[in-house]
C-alpha cells in the first residue's frame, strides 16, 4: 500500500514538473500599426507598393526578431494611402513596435457596430410627386456620374435600385471592379462592389465560405440605395408608403466595400478605405462606428483624413446611443458626422374596442383583418402557458403564450427591451390574429415595424384604457385598422436614439454637424434575409424600412453628391460647409 501511494506521489511531481517547464503560449490579438503618411510624389508604382510592404515586414521583423515571422503575422498591408499595417500580435509584442520611432499608433483591431421615398420630398428636392423647377436634382442632373462608395455590408446587385437602364459609359476616371464571388455582378449604375473579410476573421469567428461583396444583412444595401439609387415606382412595405423610391443622387454611379459580416473591424475598414481613394469615389458615405476615440488610433477618422487629402469627403453616422449625453460618434473635424431626425409622415394602425373607443396606434402592416371584423381580445398574462412565469408572458415571450387560450385573438402585450416584431411573432406561432403593444414608458418614442400579425402600437396612457376595458367587460373585443399619413406630424424632431455631443476628443468643435431624415426610412433591401432580424422570418421584400443615424447618413451623401456635380472643383470642406450652413 505504501509502495502504490509513493508511485502516485513521484507521478504527480514529474506531472507538475513537466507542466511547469512546458512554455506558455501568449494571447494573440489583431492590432492596427499606423506609420502616419506615405511620401509619395505621384501616383505609386508596383514597384513601390512593393516596397512598402517589404518595409512593414522589416520593420515588423526587427520587433519579432523574425522576417519570416513578420510575413505570417501581418494580413493588410496598407501601401497605397495609408501607411500601416494590420498583423496578428502578442501584447508583448505590440508593446515593442509601440516604441519604435517610425510608429505612430498601435491599437487593437477596433470593432465597430453598423448605425441601423417621402424624405426627399421633406428636404425639398420634390413637391407632390413632382420636380420643381428650382429643384436643385435639376440643376445637378440628378448627380450624373458624381461616384458614391460606401464603407457598409454590401450590396444586393439584383436590386431595381441599382438598374443601368439609360445610362452611358462608366466615367473613365474609374479604376475599381466587382469582384464576381457569389454571383456579384456589376452594370454602369452599380460600378464597384468588393469585400475585405481579414479582419474580421483575425478578431472573431467568421464563415470563411461567404467572401463575397453581397449583402446578406440589408443594411448596405439600404444605405446605398438611399444616397444614390435609381428611380422606382412602387416601391412598398406590405402596402406601407406606395410611391416612388429614389436616392439624393439619383444619375451618381455607386461602389460598395464590404467591411461589415455584420460587425466591422478597423483592419477591414482601412483596408475598404485604400480600396475607395485609389478606385476614385468622389463621395464616401460610412454609417458604422464605436464611441469616441483618440483620432490616431481611429480606423474610421485615419481613413478619413486620407480621403479628405485626396478630395473625397467622408459623411459619416453620429451613432444611436442617445439620448445620453457626450455619446456622439465619428467626430474628427474633417468627417461630416450626421445626426437623425424624423420626416413629417406617420405610419397609423388604430384600435377600435367594442364599447366603440378608439386609440392610435402605429405600425406598417396593413390591415389583414376583414374590415369592421372585431375578435376576442385577451390579455397575454391570461393565455400564459403552463411552467412560465406571468412575467414572461406579460411581454410576449417566446414560448411564453398557451395556443389553446390564444388561438383566434387579438392579444394585449407589454413592451419591453425585446423586439416588437418577436412578440408578433410569437403570437402568430400562438394562432393569434393580432396584437396591441403597449408601452412602459409615457416618454418611450414609438417606431413601427414589419409585424407578422395586424399589429398596434400604443401609448403608456392609451394600454391602460385598453387594459381596464379588457376587465371590465365580459366578453372584450377589438378591432386593428390601417393607414398611411403623410405630412401630418410636426418634424424635424431628433430622434431619442440620436447620439448627441458634447465632443470630449475636441470639445472646441461642436459634433454632430448636421442632422437629417433617418426615421422610418424606405430603401431597397436584400432578398437573402427577411425585413426583421427576427429568426424564423422567412418573408422576403424588395425594400425596407429602417431606422438609424446609419439612414441619416446616406440622406447627406446624396446631397453632398448633387453638390460636387454642380461644383466638381470644390473641396470636401467647401461642401461640408455649404450643407452646414444653407
Amino acid at each position: 500500500m505504501g509502495r502504490r501511494t509513493a508511485s502516485c506521489s513521484l507521478f504527480l511531481f514529474f506531472t507538475l514538473f513537466t507542466t511547469l517547464q512546458s512554455p506558455i503560449l501568449a494571447a494573440k490579438k489583431s492590432y492596427v500599426v499606423y506609420l502616419g503618411k506615405h511620401s509619395y510624389a505621384s501616383e505609386p508604382s508596383t514597384t513601390d507598393l512593393d516596397r512598402v510592404t517589404d518595409a512593414h515586414h522589416e520593420l515588423l521583423g526587427s520587433c519579432m526578431k523574425s522576417k519570416e515571422k513578420a510575413k505570417q503575422a501581418i494580413f493588410y498591408s496598407y501601401t497605397r494611402y495609408i501607411n500601416g499595417f494590420a498583423a496578428v500580435l502578442e501584447d508583448e509584442e505590440a508593446a515593442e513596435i509601440s516604441k519604435h520611432p517610425e510608429v505612430v499608433s498601435v491599437s487593437r483591431n477596433q470593432i465597430s457596430q453598423l448605425h441601423t421615398t417621402n424624405s426627399w420630398g421633406f428636404l425639398g428636392l420634390e413637391r407632390n410627386g413632382e420636380i420643381p423647377a428650382d429643384s436643385m436634382w435639376l440643376k445637378a442632373r440628378f448627380g450624373e456620374d458624381v461616384i458614391i462608395g460606401t464603407l457598409d455590408s454590401g450590396v444586393w446587385p439584383e436590386s431595381e435600385s441599382f438598374n443601368d437602364e439609360g445610362m452611358g459609359p462608366v466615367p473613365s476616371k474609374w479604376k475599381g471592379y466587382c469582384d464576381p464571388n457569389d454571383g456579384i455582378k456589376c452594370n454602369r449604375k452599380l460600378i464597384g462592389a468588393r469585400y475585405f473579410s481579414k479582419g474580421h476573421e483575425a478578431a472573431e469567428t467568421h464563415d470563411s465560405s461567404n467572401h463575397t461583396a453581397r449583402d446578406y444583412d440589408g443594411h448596405g444595401t439600404h444605405t446605398l440605395s438611399t444616397a444614390g439609387g435609381r428611380f422606382v415606382s412602387g416601391a412598398n412595405l406590405f402596402g406601407s408608403a406606395y410611391g416612388t423610391a429614389k436616392g439624393g443622387s439619383p444619375n451618381s454611379r455607386v461602389a460598395s466595400y464590404k467591411v461589415c459580416w455584420p460587425r466591422c473591424s478597423d483592419a477591414d475598414v482601412l483596408a475598404g478605405y485604400e480600396a475607395a481613394i485609389h478606385d476614385g469615389v468622389d463621395i464616401l458615405s460610412v454609417s458604422l462606428g464605436s464611441g469616441q476615440e483618440e483620432y490616431i488610433t481611429d480606423g474610421i477618422a485615419i481613413g478619413a483624413f486620407l480621403a479628405m487629402e485626396r478630395g473625397i469627403l467622408v459623411v459619416a453616422s453620429a451613432g444611436n446611443k442617445g439620448p445620453d449625453p457626450g455619446v456622439v460618434g465619428n467626430v474628427a473635424p474633417w468627417i461630416l458626422t450626421v445626426a437623425c431626425s424624423t420626416i413629417s409622415r406617420e405610419f397609423t394602425s388604430n384600435v377600435i374596442l367594442g364599447n366603440n373607443k378608439q386609440y392610435k396606434g402605429m405600425s406598417f402592416n396593413t390591415n389583414t383583418q376583414p374590415a369592421g371584423k372585431f375578435y376576442p381580445l385577451i390579455n397575454s398574462v391570461d393565455a400564459k402557458a403552463a411552467n412560465v412565469s406571468s412575467n414572461q408572458a406579460k411581454y410576449c415571450s417566446i414560448g411564453s403564450l398557451d395556443p389553446f387560450k390564444v388561438k383566434g385573438k387579438i392579444v394585449y402585450c407589454t413592451r419591453n427591451e425585446d423586439p416588437d416584431v418577436e412578440k408578433s411573432l410569437v403570437v402568430s406561432q400562438a394562432g393569434g390574429v393580432g396584437v396591441i403593444l403597449a408601452n412602459r414608458l409615457i416618454i418611450q418614442q414609438i417606431r413601427p415595424r414589419a409585424h407578422f400579425v395586424p399589429t398596434s402600437v400604443v401609448s403608456a396612457d392609451d394600454g391602460l384604457s385598453i387594459l381596464t376595458y379588457v376587465y371590465s367587460t365580459k366578453s372584450p373585443v377589438a378591432y386593428i385598422s390601417g393607414a398611411t399619413k403623410v405630412g401630418t406630424v410636426a418634424a424635424p424632431v431628433m430622434a431619442d436614439f440620436s447620439s448627441p455631443g458634447p465632443n470630449f476628443i475636441t470639445p472646441e468643435i461642436l459634433k454632430p454637424d448636421i442632422t437629417a431624415p433617418g426615421v422610418n426610412i424606405l430603401a431597397a433591401f436584400t432578398g437573402a434575409s427577411g425585413p426583421t432580424a427576427v429568426p424564423g422570418d422567412r418573408r422576403r421584400v424588395h425594400f425596407n424600412f429602417l431606422s438609424g443615424t446609419s439612414m441619416a447618413c446616406p440622406h447627406v451623401s446624396g446631397i453632398a453628391g448633387l453638390l460636387k456635380t454642380i461644383h466638381p472643383d470644390w473641396s470636401p470642406a467647401a461642401i461640408k460647409s455649404a450643407i452646414m450652413t444653407t
